[in-house]
């Protein structure tokens, strides 16, 4: 996962210390299949996600993020979900508190690929083939498919 310039320039402020930081996850559709992605780092299946960069529109973070990372195309519809994530600590010691925000999102265009190294397989999947998926990642599917439900705020960990 690269860690963008400004928590860089941040961590040099601040060093390890707890950083609240606003992330934003694209559940994205197409023909009833969900896109997943197997990360590079931890091995982990789980849709895109990506750290909303300063003075950027969350959704196009969603959008961005699919960009970057699996090649596809897609246009945020909806707010989903939104949630504090359970605290990250990083091997190399950096804390991260982050706040999710959720996204349904539609594919538009492009086959999806690992693109920039942060997945290393990605993939249309059935519903009921998320059995390697987090249960947290299958309640914020579960949460995006409906395409107009009011978001939810996650209020259990």
């Amino acid at each position: 996962m690269v860690t963008p310039d400004f928590v860089v320039e941040l961590r040099e402020k601040i060093g390890h210390a707890p950083l609240p930081l606003v992330g934003a996850t694209a559940i994205v559709f197409k023909d009833e299949k969900v896109l997943l992605g197997k990360r590079a780092d931890n091995g982990e299946w789980q849709p895109i996600a990506g750290i909303v960069e300063p003075g950027e529109e969350p959704a196009e973070t969603a959008v961005r993020e699919c960009l970057e990372e699996a090649g596809i195309v897609v246009r945020a519809t909806r707010l989903a979900m939104v949630h504090q994530a359970p605290r990250v600590t990083y091997a190399n010691g950096d804390i991260v508190d982050y706040l999710d925000l959720v996204f349904r999102c539609d594919w538009v265009s492009g086959d999806p690929h690992p693109a920039d190294g942060e997945l290393t397989e990605v993939g249309w999947y059935g519903l009921g083939e998320l059995i390697d998926v987090e249960q947290l990642h299958v309640r914020k599917i579960a949460l995006a498919v409906a395409e107009d439900d009011p978001a939810t705020f996650y209020g259990g960990r």
